[in-house]
């Protein structure tokens, strides 16, 4: 399995959850007509493990924030590079992502985004 994916953690206010999901799925299927495979994103839920170090603490969430986390599955590196600058180009991300920054507002800070590419293991070897 050759998969590349890039995985994601940003914190965003619970009361714009909504706002961002909708925003979410028009931008998956940007990410699709570049060649991901797959598109997830998930909301924070069961943050709380004793012993580790948490989302919550690693992110110094405030009281109304919640982290969502996300990957796109991308079938080489060369693919997730190439979608990367596609998108980047793409005339309608600044449509979609509008709602995201109406009325001078942020959904969220990109400054305490953790993001990472990840390789398939069978690559270390």
């Amino acid at each position: 399995m050759e998969n590349y994916v890039d995985g994601y953690v940003f914190p965003i206010k619970k009361k714009d959850i909504p706002v961002y999901l909708n925003v979410a799925e028009e931008v998956a299927t940007i990410w699709k007509g570049y060649g991901a495979i797959e598109y997830r994103e998930f909301v924070g839920d069961d943050l709380i493990f004793e012993g580790v170090q948490t989302f919550p603490e690693l992110m110094n969430l405030l009281e109304d924030e919640i982290p969502i986390f996300g990957w796109v599955i991308f079938p080489t590196r060369e693919i997730r590079d190439r979608a990367h600058q596609e998108v980047r180009k793409d005339k309608r991300m600044n449509e979609i992502l509008a709602p995201l920054h109406e009325n001078g507002r942020q959904i969220f800070d990109a400054k305490r985004m953790v993001f990472g590419g990840f390789k398939s293991p069978e690559k270390l070897i």
